[in-house]
């Protein structure tokens, strides 16, 4: 078993990575090594795998031994490669050591600046580069990040520090400090050290750099950075690579300078290059929001021969990566060098943006766009937008910048903590800070938005707002913050106040501004469109049967809902609940009414009430589907979900009795009410039970929707009513039900004289349904999966209290995801490809498709892609989703075929040709070297050494 390679190498335009090992090297180590290989001005440096991260949790927080030896080998490389020693007293060499993941994880874990400095090169560094400043500010830089990364001294400690110099000097930036200034923090910082961690600050550059190493590999442990996986469901990675790196300095004076830049604009997705800078500052400046940047446009105009050279940079990486990149550099006394470069977080409008410009500039095909935009980022789209008109007579009472697009209204905290504590408890909040540092991930999460006072659009808050698609505003200097309050140009706002921030103009305004919906149109249109052109033109061969497209339908219960459903591009109603339906007061009571009858004469007076009102709902249903087909799912829970509250609505129900000729006592009621409880409901009287029971109640819904459809088709609107019978376990339970509507319909096209076409299927929702597949399809016309009670039966768990346990299984990995959300391939989808199969052996065309919540996680949208499935359903507001995962699904698919096709037919291929050549070759070569030997006078002896070695090779 070949050795496995644990630290690579970078530098000289060269190096042993490269862009394909981003698992071995992380994103930051793989991309460092393919800058480098494609000439772009890196710093040299090593990166030690994740391989090592992997190995050091796995054996108790130790390295394998060759580490060491390894390590010092790639530092004898780097110091040879950038003419320095680490450490050394005249000149020395500092490195940076950093973090870097197969996920961008930005802000999560830890990164040391500087290293490599103590009391002897300092000394050095400041004759060298003859600038003393720079030489203790970045040795002050260094001990504070080491102090806090590695060692635990905590940061707020060393900023008192800080803050207290500056202000006894009457300064108000840490740039404005001098070196007599700068040497007195060091020393108060060393002391800090040495109280809080009872020893000397190390001297030693290379055990430095092994403590700074150690708290890389540490903080993939870190609480920040396991909320951040959690929160962006990373999973499966070894850990963390670390990058020791030469430093370069962009705080060495006013030729010297440091910054974040964006190939395209990460929040509207502009084709225009987007960044910021610092004059004379390092990178945790920008990034940390301490000091509001110039935008990146100032730097053509304050150096346009380092702009000039950027700009080359941007346009070669964009067309080398065939994306959108989010770049660190730094300007070392006029000499440009980047420190990064990866793929860049962006929002969902910049994602689609993108997406659609760059297949217009021929960088990607249309199926590569589909793939890059993420499900979350489609939401984005969906939010609500702040209304100009409510927006203008509500005044700005603060601008800052545009950091990440959105609405954000919500109520003002101060700390990460309280916006945690009062969204669980049902609050909107709005997070407002000075800036947000990584420990504030849950915080931010948690909140509506994000509003800071400091930092520019490249900053912390400004980056993690955009991917996680929270609306933010950024370096709001009007903000000041004094006793647990904000005064905003002489305001005072308190903690619990509303604020709204417009995360797409950077307008602040007081109280809670109203929202507009949001339309598809424009880029987002396109992009649409482009998904529905995928996953309807896919055709799978699934047993049997040939399957045309991948549609996507909505759960709709009402006719506004499916007008939104249809506005947002469902391809139908897959659920349409009727028991929502009784729950309107205008049917509730006589349905109250039905459930108390004790004679089916009464039952069906009762449901005659109703009938007019739910064949009404139907109708405007199938008006706002314009002919699309509508699945009507019939009467589900079981009775107890519908009887009265309280005295006063059981007295309303003995009144509609009485009016109906029934002389019955609210005991008498109360008593009738009571006994329909039951232990376990979930398994209860309910569903098809209850027509089996009551069969006039499926009978009214049948005339229902027959009436509905008839009455659609006299208005010339077309229509494609489905029944949905729920619960079903036993093929006779739904032949029984069947037989019971279709004599509904066949009575009301007799005497209405007109046909309407009804199919009649049912929810594959309990696992002996699933089982029983090819018995209950021979009296199906379709099935749909009820997803969230199948996975209920099929592991036990009861949805409405599964919550008190599972985050347990999670943490312990017994499971990976919530069942709840995303299918369960295993079982769940175990029992859906068997009822698939078995249905379509009897019915090769039968429509399938699921309608639980399941029908809009795109995980379990791509395994009913592969599983078979006709179509997906979901809620209304996640049919864009629903369509660009469905996309994704075919995508996916076509290309796992490909590849799955090309390894066949490798396997298959017969041994090639040359191989023969060669053997015949070598016997050739075998007969010309005997000749040889019998000829040694002639010019060809010469090559008789070379000729013997291939001989021999024929030989064996």
């Amino acid at each position: 078993m070949a050795k496995t390679k644990l630290v690579y190498f970078f530098g000289n335009k060269k190096a042993e990575g490269n862009a394909d090992m981003r698992a071995e090297l992380g994103g930051k180590g793989a991309n460092l090594a393919e800058m480098t290989n494609i000439g772009v001005p890196v710093p040299p440096g090593f990166t030690i795998s994740t391989d090592v991260c992997k190995m050091y949790y796995d054996n108790d927080r130790k390295y394998p031994k060759e580490l060491y030896s390894d390590v010092a080998t790639n530092l004898a490389k780097l110091e040879r490669a950038f003419g320095k020693k680490l450490g050394a007293e005249d000149d020395p060499l500092l490195v940076s050591v950093r973090s870097g993941a197969a996920s961008s994880m930005p802000g999560m874990m830890d990164t040391i600046l500087n290293l490599g400095l103590n009391d002897k090169s300092v000394l050095g560094l400041a004759k060298k580069t003859n600038n003393p400043r720079f030489a203790w500010d970045a040795y002050r830089r260094f001990i504070q990040m080491f102090g806090d990364v590695a060692m635990g001294v905590p940061h707020e400690e060393f900023e008192k520090i800080l803050s207290e110099a500056k202000a006894r000097a009457g300064k108000k930036l840490d740039n404005e400090l001098d070196t007599s200034e700068l040497q007195e923090i060091v020393a108060k910082y060393k002391a800090l050290y040495q109280k809080t961690t009872g020893t000397e600050f190390p001297q030693d550059p290379e055990k430095q750099m092994w403590h700074a190493i150690n708290a890389v590999f540490g903080s993939w442990m870190n609480a920040r950075a396991i909320k951040y996986r959690e929160l962006n469901n990373i999973k499966g990675l070894k850990g963390t690579a670390v990058t020791v790196m030469a430093m370069v300095f962009g705080n060495m004076g006013n030729d010297s300078g440091t910054g974040v830049c964006f190939s395209r604009s990460p929040s509207t997705g502009e084709n225009k290059f987007f960044g910021e800078y610092l004059i004379n500052a390092q990178g945790e400046d920008v990034v940390a929001g301490i000091r509001t940047p110039e935008e990146i446009s100032q730097l053509k105009k304050d150096n346009p021969k380092i702009y000039d050279e950027l700009i080359k940079i941007r346009n070669n990486l964009e067309k080398h990566y065939h994306d959108m990149q989010d770049m660190e550099f730094t300007v070392q006394q006029g000499k440009l060098y980047m420190l990064q470069c990866r793929n860049g977080k962006r929002t969902g409008p910049a994602a689609v943006k993108m997406a659609v410009d760059m297949v217009g500039e021929k960088l990607i095909t249309k199926e590569e766009a589909i793939l890059r935009v993420e499900a979350d980022q489609i939401d984005q789209l969906l939010h609500p937008m702040i209304d100009k008109d409510a927006a203008k007579q509500a005044g700005v009472i603060a601008s800052g910048l545009n950091a990440s697009p959105g609405a954000g209204c919500g109520k003002i905290v101060f700390t990460a903590d309280e916006a945690e504590k009062l969204a669980k408890a049902g609050e909107k909040v709005l997070l407002v800070r000075k800036e947000t540092s990584p420990d504030d991930i849950a915080g931010m999460a948690a909140a509506q938005g994000i509003l800071t006072a400091t930092g520019g659009r490249t900053s912390h808050a400004a980056v993690v707002a955009r991917q996680m698609g929270k609306p933010c505003v950024s370096g709001v200097e009007a903000i000041q913050f004094s006793n647990g309050a904000i005064t905003v140009n002489g305001k005072s706002y308190k903690q619990g106040e509303w604020l709204t921030i417009d995360g797409s103009t950077g307008n602040v305004y007081a109280g809670q501004i109203p929202t507009k919906e949001p339309q598809i149109t424009g880029d987002f249109g396109t992009f649409m469109k482009w998904c529905d052109e995928i996953r309807n033109g896919s055709v799978r061969k699934v047993g049997k049967s040939t399957i045309k497209g991948f549609g996507v339908r909505a759960n709709a219960d009402q006719p506004d809902q499916a007008q939104a459903a249809f506005n947002f591009g469902a391809e139908g109603v897959g659920l349409c609940r009727t028991e929502h339906m009784f729950f309107d007061p205008a049917k509730l009571v006589y349905f109250q009414a039905m459930i108390a009858s004790d004679t089916t004469a009464a039952r069906e007076k009762a449901l005659a009430k109703i009938m007019p009102l739910q064949k009404k709902d139907f109708s405007g249903i199938f008006d706002a589907m314009k002919g699309k087909p509508v699945i009507i799912r019939f009467l589900d829970p079981p009775l107890h979900e519908f009887i009265p509250k309280d005295e006063e609505g059981t007295r309303k129900v003995q009144q509609v009795l009485k009016e109906e000729g029934i002389d019955v006592s609210v005991e008498t009621l109360t008593a009738r009410f009571n006994s329909l409880k039951e232990f376990n409901p979930m398994l209860g009287h309910r569903g098809c039970r209850l027509t089996i029971t009551y069969p006039e109640i499926y009978k009214m819904q049948t005339e229902a929707v027959t009436l509905a459809a008839i009455e659609c088709k006299k208005r010339g609107i077309s229509v494609r009513p489905m029944i949905m019978i729920p619960i079903v376990c036993e093929p006779t339970e739904l032949a029984t039900i069947r037989n019971e509507c279709e004599a509904v319909i066949t009575k009301i096209e007799k005497e209405s004289g007109m046909k309407v076409a009804i199919e009649i299927g049912t929810m594959i929702e309990v696992p002996r349904a699933a089982l029983l597949s090819g018995e209950i399809a021979k009296v199906a016309d379709f099935y749909s999966f009820g997803s969230n009670d199948l996975t209920q039966l099929t592991f036990g768990f009861s949805r409405d209290d599964a919550g008190k346990f599972l985050d347990a299984y999670y943490h312990r990995n017994i499971l990976g995801d919530d069942p709840f959300k995303t299918l369960d391939e295993k079982g769940v989808g175990k029992l859906m490809d068997m009822a698939v199969t078995a249905a379509r052996e009897v019915k090769p065309e039968m429509h399938i498709g699921i309608c639980g919540e399941h029908g809009g996680d795109p995980a379990t949208i791509d395994f009913c892609y592969r599983v078979g499935l006709d179509y997906v359903s979901c809620s209304p507001y996640r049919v864009p989703i629903a369509r660009l995962s469905a996309a994704q699904a075919v995508i996916r698919a076509a290309k796992a075929k490909k590849a799955a096709a090309k390894k066949t037919a490798a396997k298959k291929a017969p041994a090639k040709k040359p191989a023969v050549k060669t053997v015949k070759k070598a016997a050739q070569k075998k007969v010309a070297a005997k000749a040889t030997k019998k000829a040694p006078a002639k010019k060809a002896a010469a090559k008789k050494p070379a000729a013997t070695k291939t001989a021999k090779k024929a030989k064996k």
